[in-house]
């Protein structure tokens, strides 16, 4: 691929690939003194004169971020007499709300938002701080999942990245004696048994019509990453539209025969995504498209819950869809607390600070003196059967340079039985070419 999405997209890629799962403690003596000096720097400047405070605007669907935890506020406020105020933002409006602040330079000192979405939504490279002098730079054991354009704009302690698939319930599977799908027929096969046996084989909950583009999105970027490496790219220059590729027509049409033949739940568009914990816990269904964060969220509840993930079965030997790394934290070129800013990522970096936060999130650490814990059955799994095997894909998420919310509507669409899948990608390329069109694309 060409162009700059390919470059974010392919260090974000780089970095699902190059997970470093062991423990990391014993670098060289140079990570330690980055270490001791990074700490010494996050626990004791700012404790003299008088106290600031600094504003983090956080989407209110993700004020459970380890990041924001009072805990860790309050001891960062003891420590360096800076007190953090949280801008929780509307979820369905955080990129308006945010590209509005950015507009009228009333900008919060810190931002926790999507680094692929950082790029298109806010405007990374004129609007944010290049990080790459920070102290905790030097300890980053893997710079691509934090960085675009050749800079280090992003933090986060952890290199690891949301996995997108068909998430199973592995005691079923096992009961009826199934092997994962390798096809769409053999998924089909699997579906047949399932249902057969009395246990809806799908769960479908797109009354959220976000969920209905988990299959699509793993599914085009897998055939475009192996039959197409350029077709990003050259959508996004007006060269080629979305309807131009059968294939995304026959992939639309795979998930839509699921539910016509009968392996899903009934009323698909009146479900949400909230009903698919208890679905799993009171094993009604098998499988569902989603991300490995239903996995956490099953597991809160049931530990003893034994759910796996297996790639979208869009094409025979599909890769596992990787989403882009999210949640870190940005700094504004025009904080009005730069240096308190930048204090507050110092904290979070210190060794101490960092390994607390990996062990209880379960993250893969991204730096060298911090430990990797044992990870969970599910996540090592991933790693063995398609990160380390380099079988994972990017969604088509990564290369999406504009409001995706109308395509997932039109998904809906095509449930609703107003439009068929040559229908939804036609549609689609209108409201794509008037948003590129929009934001001054060329070649619209």
């Amino acid at each position: 691929m060409n162009g700059k999405m390919t470059k974010i997209a392919t260090g974000i890629l780089a970095g699902v690939m190059t997970l470093s799962l062991a423990a990391c403690g014993s670098n060289a003596s140079d990570s330690k003194n980055a270490s001791d000096a990074n700490n010494a720097s996050a626990t004791d400047s700012g404790k003299s004169g008088s106290k600031v405070t600094i504003e983090l605007a956080i989407s209110k669907s993700s004020q459970d971020s380890a990041f924001v935890a009072q805990d860790l506020l309050d001891e960062f406020e003891q420590k360096t007499n800076i007190k953090v105020n949280l801008q929780l933002l509307p979820a369905e409006q955080t990129a308006t709300v945010l590209q509005t602040k950015l507009a009228v330079d009333e900008v919060p000192d810190i931002i926790q938002y999507n680094l692929a979405s950082a790029t298109t939504d806010l405007n990374l490279e004129r609007n944010f701080e290049i990080l790459d002098n920070e102290p905790w730079v030097g300890r980053l054991l893997n710079k691509d999942v934090l960085s675009a354009y050749g800079h280090v704009y992003s933090f986060h302690v952890s290199q690891d990245t949301g996995m997108q698939g068909v998430v199973y319930n592995k005691d079923i599977f096992k009961e009826l004696g199934l092997e994962i799908p390798n096809n769409f027929e053999e998924f089909l096969a699997v579906c047949e048994k399932i249902k057969a046996s009395g246990i809806t084989p799908v769960f479908m909950p797109f009354k959220d019509n976000w969920a209905a583009n988990i299959w699509p999105a793993a599914a085009f970027a897998d055939w475009a990453a192996k039959n197409e490496p350029t077709l990003f790219d050259d959508i996004n220059a007006g060269r080629k539209k979305w309807s131009d590729v059968p294939e995304f027509t026959t992939f639309l049409q795979q998930q839509y025969d699921v539910y016509k033949k009968g392996y899903t739940n009934t009323d698909i568009l009146s479900d949400s995504y909230d009903m698919a914990v208890g679905k799993f816990l009171n094993k009604e269904t098998a499988m569902m498209f989603m991300g490995d964060w239903l996995i956490v969220n099953v597991a809160e509840k049931d530990p003893n819950m034994h759910l796996g993930l297996f790639a979208i079965p869009s094409s025979e030997g599909a890769s596992l869809g990787a989403s882009p790394l999210g949640g870190q934290l940005f700094i504004p070129k025009k904080a009005k607390h730069m240096e308190e800013a930048k204090k507050f990522l110092d904290f979070i970096a210190a060794k101490e600070v960092a390994q607390k936060i990996v062990d209880d999130q379960g993250y893969v650490s991204n730096f060298s003196d911090v430990t990797t814990p044992k990870l969970p059955e599910y996540k090592q799994e991933i790693v063995d059967q398609y990160i380390t095997p380099k079988k994972t894909v990017l969604t088509t998420d990564a290369y999406m340079i504009v409001d995706r919310s109308e395509l997932y509507r039109l998904l809906q669409d095509e449930f609703a039985g107003g439009l068929d899948p040559q229908g939804v990608l036609k549609a689609w390329d209108e409201k794509f070419a008037q948003l590129m069109k929009d934001k001054g694309a060329e070649g619209f």
